[in-house]
């Protein structure tokens, strides 16, 4: 008995043995037929930025993301509601305005808001990256040199002109005066006499003048003439890869509370129509197929967007009248024969998109809120300058901020495409700067992300002087204030909510006062230019240049 009880533990024994070594065996077979790996294929699901691209962005501040998709697929980001939705507000931060309507029945759907890294801001703020369009793109690097077609000219006495393949004049240098012809037929004249740099535009124009330094950073006065109204600004000088820009710095602040109102949506939708905006003229049946203003406003930031695109369209139409009397004329007749305004020729079925006009409407409230972060540090005093412990060489103009990528034009230019051709942008036009990095000719590549008809296409891929782009930047700072100002005067009217505090701080550094002879040398600088250029003219001609 005793023998049968030990042989049958012995067997046991080697069962619970055989049981542990077969296992083994098989991992063994396993690990030798997929080459060592221990982790099986259907692992956890990894955490990959495309899985989180659903989640709700934490980011301190609203997305910056302004640059409108050009997608050749013709899909658009699902439209966001009307109704007066909020963000989580967080230090220094009000919650966000609602997307707008568009009047045409469409609703604004947002721009792309994918890129959600934060990067800092020049002017204080943290503001997520801008998506920007892929084709042509190079982000972070420089745009490639591209020199437009036709030939350049020695002039007798000294001097060069460059003349496109068409004989219009495109640039002249001579005498320590410059020229350059947009291929719309405006006009930049740019000289310096007597420690002052001259710039005339058009039938108008601003002498500058080196003004104070404060907080190590150098500030220049412009005083404008245009249409015989003078007004008075303060710049700030920046030198950025050995070349020299300016930035625009305001008279005065709006106190912190003003900015707050300003940022957060109203409680209910405000109707501001065209009676109250007191639009009208020739301009506004001129753009009335391209631009069509919010039908209401959920936000401040929409009335103030529709405020910044009509003052840049008045101007724009201005600039027209003045460049191209003939066909204006022309317009005039055909208007008085048909007894109404102008025929929308600038349209041509083209239109300001909902996607562009947010854009621009995100634009503004970035800005807002900057500056309204800097009147809260600041306890309602004059903001220092942006960065103020960095000197003016070692700080790049806002034109070149990487979150800094919708621009509005201001004036008549001309970008110039990767084929080298030629063409030309006008006041209200958008774009979107895709470099950082200035070529040797001080270009970026930017994006057009909305243009009339006949200028360059939409979605375009242009390269354009980062010294127009800081003008657009510095004419949307000023025209922003001025419609807060605007905003500040009729808040309480006509359904517009009460603002809590309009009051307004004198600048850190306000400007002075007009230069008495900015008029005669604006001048007497047109009549130099019209010489010159009647020179030219002639000497290429007789030359057969």
């Amino acid at each position: 008995m005793n023998l049968e009880l030990k042989n049958v533990r012995i067997l046991q024994r080697c069962a619970v043995s055989l049981l542990l070594v077969v296992p083994v065996l098989a991992w063994g077979q396993q690990h030798k037929t997929t080459g060592g790996s221990s982790a099986p294929h259907q692992s956890a699901p990894s955490h990959t930025s495309s899985q989180h691209s659903s989640a709700p962005s934490h980011s301190s501040t609203p997305s910056h993301s302004t640059a409108p998709s050009h997608s050749t697929t013709g899909s658009r980001p699902s439209s966001t509601s009307h109704a007066n939705t909020s963000r989580p507000a967080t230090t220094n931060r009000p919650s966000s305005p609602s997307t707008h309507a568009n009047t045409m029945g469409r609703t604004n759907t947002s721009a792309s808001h994918a890129n959600t890294t934060s990067r800092p801001n020049t002017a204080g703020r943290s503001t997520p990256s801008a998506s920007r369009p892929t084709a042509n793109a190079r982000p972070g690097g420089a745009a490639p040199s591209r020199t437009p077609p036709g030939r350049t000219v020695s002039l007798r006495g000294g001097g060069t002109a460059s003349i496109r393949p068409n004989g219009q004049i495109r640039s002249i240098s001579r005498n320590g005066m410059t020229i350059n012809r947009g291929v719309g037929g405006s006009r930049t004249v740019v000289s310096v006499h007597n420690g002052a740099t001259i710039v005339s535009s058009g039938h108008g124009g601003y002498v500058q003048r080196a003004y104070v330094v404060r907080g190590g950073h150098t500030f220049v006065s412009r005083t404008y003439v245009v249409g015989g109204v003078v007004h008075v600004g303060v710049y700030r000088s920046y030198f950025w890869g050995g070349h020299p820009y300016y930035g625009w710095h305001p008279g005065f602040f709006f106190h912190p509370g003003f900015y707050g109102w300003a940022w957060h949506p109203w409680g209910a939708p405000v109707y501001w129509g065209v009676g109250l905006w007191g639009w009208g003229g020739p301009w506004w049946g001129y753009y009335s197929g391209w631009w069509n203003p919010y039908p209401y406003y959920a936000a401040p930031a929409f009335w103030l967007t529709d405020y910044l695109i009509s003052s840049q369209l008045q101007a724009a139409y201005a600039a027209r009248q003045e460049e191209q009397a003939d066909e204006v004329a022309a317009d005039a007749q055909a208007s008085a024969s048909s007894g109404g305004d102008p025929q929308p020729a600038a349209s041509g079925g083209v239109t300001l998109t909902p996607e562009v006009k947010e854009a621009i409407a995100e634009e503004v409230k970035a800005q807002i809120q900057a500056q309204q972060a800097q009147a809260q540090q600041d306890g309602g005093s004059a903001p220092a300058p942006a960065a103020a412990t960095a000197s003016d060489s070692a700080q790049a103009p806002p034109a070149l901020d990487p979150a800094q990528r919708t621009f509005v034009v201001n004036t008549p230019i001309t970008g110039v495409a990767a084929n080298g051709q030629e063409c030309g942008l006008s006041g209200g036009d958008v774009v979107t700067r895709l470099t950082d990095t200035p070529d040797s000719n001080q270009m970026v590549n930017a994006s057009v992300s909305a243009s009339k008809k006949g200028e360059c296409g939409a979605g375009q891929t242009v390269a354009v002087k980062v010294d127009d782009l800081q003008e657009m930047y510095n004419h949307f700072q000023e025209q922003l204030q001025n419609g807060m100002s605007a905003m500040a005067k009729k808040q309480g009217t006509n359904g517009m909510p009460t603002a809590p505090d309009t009051g307004t701080t004198a600048s850190d550094v306000p400007p002075p006062k007009p230069d008495p002879s900015a008029a005669q040398d604006l001048q007497q600088q047109q009549q130099q230019a019209d010489q010159t250029e009647q020179q030219v003219k002639q000497e290429t001609a007789q030359s057969g240049q």
